[in-house]
């Protein structure tokens, strides 16, 4: 089968034939790819930032956001069956460690990372297993929804987590309405009353956030933060979902938060800077946020077959992996890039 394979940091992938993955256990999934989203994540691991965190062994297959027909099960799989269609949790996760059991399973303690630590889905096929599957209406095409597999539940986890924060009356600002921001926004809208900033320096996207839920859009000029006080009456937002966290954003993303405000960190790339004395005399939170659960994942696809989410994407047939790598490099990528195998 055809595979995106890394060779080296620092270097491009290579589009090469690989063996076809086989189930070996009694919950191994084999699932033929139908869309693999491409994330700024890929461009990390490209670029050497996850080695550590990783310890993956080079080469590998890249690709962590993977939807499409269930292939292959192993002897004990009954929740799904050859030919369905399904999204993959990204991290396949054991079920019996505390934080599974606790229902906070993208904590595993005994999970992988399909695309990160081992073989992804940027690929024909994909090896995984049958607590990574969530079941979809077979109408549903893959290519449209396979990056709500990552991008999807990891703004949706956000929100989530955000929600009891946003009564009626309170202000949320959507730091960046790329490829994460768009889902955040619309599941702000989704699950509440509150008003929605959208912030981000390119007009395109600040179009697209105002079709989307936005109350107000305001472009990242410098004047941003200045710009956001004066729509929260100089106090700044309750919540601001960071979904950039990098070239200064993480910064104004922490100075558009009010006083016991929060501050999730959604997105990453650098260093937050904040003296401890700005923390203490404000209350003021800064909340990581990794990826979502498996509940998250089966939550957001109710919202997405009823309409409620959708993915603006931009497809590319396999063969054509680097081409969409560099436009999402050089922000020509509205929405999402999708491999279609």
């Amino acid at each position: 089968m055809k595979a995106v394979r890394l060779h080296a940091y620092h270097q491009q992938p290579v589009v090469q034939d690989v063996p076809e993955p086989g189930v070996k256990g009694p919950f191994d999934v084999v699932v033929k790819i139908g869309g693999a989203g491409v994330c700024r994540t890929d461009l990390h691991i490209i670029e050497e930032q996850w080695a550590e965190k990783s310890g993956v062994t080079l080469p590998y297959t890249i690709g962590h956001e993977n939807a499409g027909w269930v292939h292959e099960i192993g002897s004990a799989v009954s929740n799904v069956a050859v030919g369905d269609t399904v999204i993959l949790h990204p991290t396949p996760t054991c079920g019996l460690c505390q934080a599974c059991r606790a229902g906070d399973d993208m904590h595993c303690v005994n999970s992988t990372f399909p695309g990160i630590n081992t073989d992804g889905g940027m690929a024909e096929y994909l090896l995984t297993s049958a607590r990574a599957c969530i079941k979809l209406n077979p109408s549903t095409r893959p290519e449209d929804v396979a990056a709500l597999a990552d991008a999807g539940i990891t703004a949706y986890h956000a929100v989530r987590k955000a929600v009891p924060l946003l009564y009626p009356g309170t202000v949320c600002v959507v730091n960046g309405a790329g490829g994460l921001g768009h889902i955040g926004i619309q599941a702000l809208a989704a699950l509440t009353a509150t008003t929605i900033i959208v912030v981000d320096r390119n007009e395109d996207a600040l179009k697209l956030a105002s079709t989307l839920g936005a109350d107000h859009t305001v472009v990242a000029d410098g004047k941003h933060v200045a710009a956001v006080l004066d729509l929260t009456s100089g106090n700044g937002a309750e919540v601001v979902l960071d979904f950039v966290a990098e070239q200064g954003a993480q910064q104004d993303a922490f100075a558009m938060t009010r006083r016991a405000g929060s501050h999730f960190v959604i997105g990453y790339g650098s260093n937050i800077d904040i003296p401890t004395i700005d923390i203490i005399s404000t209350e003021r939170n800064v909340i990581g946020n990794l990826v979502g659960t498996y509940n998250d994942l089966a939550e957001l696809m109710v919202l997405a077959q009823a309409g409620k989410v959708t993915l603006h994407t931009r497809q590319y047939p396999l063969d054509a992996a680097l081409d969409a790598l560099a436009d999402l490099d050089a922000g020509r990528v509205r929405g999402r890039a999708i491999l279609t195998p």
